[in-house]
């Protein structure tokens, strides 16, 4: 059997549109901040790219490129014009990172947020978790934050260049997960007021050269669409139904979620002995996000929301390569290793 890679949740494969974008770039490799004839086509490219990268996601605000979503976040939250007040119990790592002193808001046993308290400062809610694929409810969420004189940072990383964005003052996305390269990504940012200058590049508001080539693959990557949602949907359809009609349980199926990224529990079996397994028979898979799958933690997203077995759940994620006769496949992989 081929390899069969599900871990697009992870990073995803370098699209073709991206690829030539990105060889694209690397010819105009005249810095965008010189002020000579070479820097100022750099610039222009760059500024095209930005131009687009609003046009594709229906943004009205600012883009800050950046390395990544991870950046982003950071940059959102130290450079806020509002301290962080809260973020969900359920965010990822780069954001807990910066929250020591931020109330949690707490999630269901679906993994949905509760919005309640400390939102008078910066609140933290991604769009969709990585590892269960739940979609939070966050036109209600920036209501109530807005309610309270706070502004609404959106994690975006899982969910933009596949469903719309949230209405929130700060968005996060980043390249590899929709078909982009690694290490380009952005801050979408509602208004400028929202944030504290820094100097360099980026209008002011990050240092270094900026990444021409990344910019323009990451824009290429956008602007190939999400049609391809559909067949996800149907496929990971087959999952649950497969799952189910094995023994196993779907993580959070009461909570609306995002096509390509599902969390499932095989009783009696742990995730780490699951991955071996999968992995010799050349399937990739992860247990939690790919930041937190080589600890031998109970996952915080599972625990936060109350789940008894965290530790027999795996994380398949469908990408725009997937077919459905991988699919069938892991089922039944899943099967021989249930027993």
């Amino acid at each position: 059997m081929p390899p069969i890679y599900l871990d697009h949740a992870a990073t995803t494969p370098l699209l073709p549109a991206a690829r030539e974008a990105m060889l694209e770039g690397f010819a105009l490799w005249a810095n965008p901040s010189s002020p000579h004839k070479a820097g100022r086509a750099a610039r222009a490219a760059l500024e095209d790219a930005r131009a687009r990268v609003k046009a594709v996601l229906g943004w009205q605000g600012e883009v800050i490129f950046t390395s990544g979503a991870s950046e982003a976040l950071a940059l959102a939250i130290t450079r806020s014009a509002a301290q962080l007040a809260a973020v969900s119990a359920v965010e990822h790592e780069a954001v807990l990172r910066w929250a020591s002193d931020a109330v949690r808001l707490p999630v269901d046993g679906a993994g949905r947020v509760t919005v309640e308290g400390a939102l008078n400062g910066l609140v933290a809610v991604q769009q969709v978790n990585n590892e269960t694929g739940v979609i939070q409810p966050l036109a209600d969420v920036a209501e109530a934050v807005r309610a309270a004189g706070g502004l609404l940072l959106a994690d975006c990383a899982q969910s933009a260049g596949k469903i719309a964005l949230p209405p929130a003052d700060l968005i996060a996305v980043s390249a590899h997960k929709f078909g982009g390269p690694i290490g380009v990504g952005a801050l979408l940012v509602r208004d400028w007021a929202l944030l504290r200058p820094t100097g360099g590049q980026e209008r002011g508001y990050r240092g270094g050269t900026e990444n021409l080539p990344g910019a323009l693959a990451m824009v290429a990557a956008l602007e190939a669409g999400s049609d391809w949602l559909e067949q996800a949907a149907r496929m990971r359809q087959m999952l649950d139904d497969g799952i189910r009609t094995g023994g196993g349980e779907v993580v959070a199926e009461a909570a609306p979620r995002l096509a390509t990224i599902a969390g499932y529990r095989m009783p009696g079996r742990s995730a780490n002995a699951q991955l071996i397994r999968f992995d010799g028979m050349g399937i990739a898979v992860s247990a939690g996000s790919a930041c937190s799958s080589g600890s031998l933690k109970a996952s915080p997203v599972l625990t936060a929301m109350g789940y008894p077995h965290a530790g027999e759940v795996i994380r398949v994620s469908i990408g725009r390569e997937t077919t459905e006769a991988e699919i069938e496949a892991f089922l039944a992989a899943w099967r021989e290793i249930r027993g």
